[in-house]
């Protein structure tokens, strides 16, 4: 199986509150292993922060345990942005999601030439990335 890329709120879900996930979104999932791991842009970190920051998420762990333990490999890699993936991120079409981090993470599975799990309605309906589930 190939691997599969994580939007934010699909990779929080999954670590911590899988009851969220429909079973479309599930049976993706479980089709993560250490060969086929689940990637996560980088740029889902810094996201998962800012939400604890605002208070709009709260990790029963402090947010660094958790990170190290919801990015932790073999299941899970974390994928940065290198060249080519900011690159792809300016040649989005401007009317596209102008929110930085969807950018980042479509341009991601875009680069990977890999299906996004998302449950984004914006990005599912933008059809410039192959999408899985819809999250509920």
């Amino acid at each position: 199986m190939m691997s599969l890329v994580a939007d934010t709120h699909i990779w929080v879900w999954w670590a911590s509150e899988p009851a969220r996930l429909g079973a479309e979104m599930v049976e993706a999932l479980d089709t993560v292993s250490p060969e086929s791991p689940l990637l996560v842009p980088d740029i889902c970190l810094w996201e998962v922060a800012t939400l604890v920051s605002l208070n709009r998420l709260r990790p029963t762990i402090p947010l660094g345990q958790w990170l190290a333990q919801a990015a932790a490999p073999p299941l899970v890699r974390v994928v940065p942005i290198d060249a080519a993936i900011a690159a792809e991120v300016a040649a989005l079409p401007a009317h596209f999601h102008r929110d930085p981090a969807d950018r980042i993470i479509v341009a991601t599975a875009r680069v990977l030439g890999l299906p996004l799990l998302t449950a984004d309605s914006r990005i599912r309906a933008s059809g410039l990335v192959s999408v899985v589930g819809c999250g509920r």
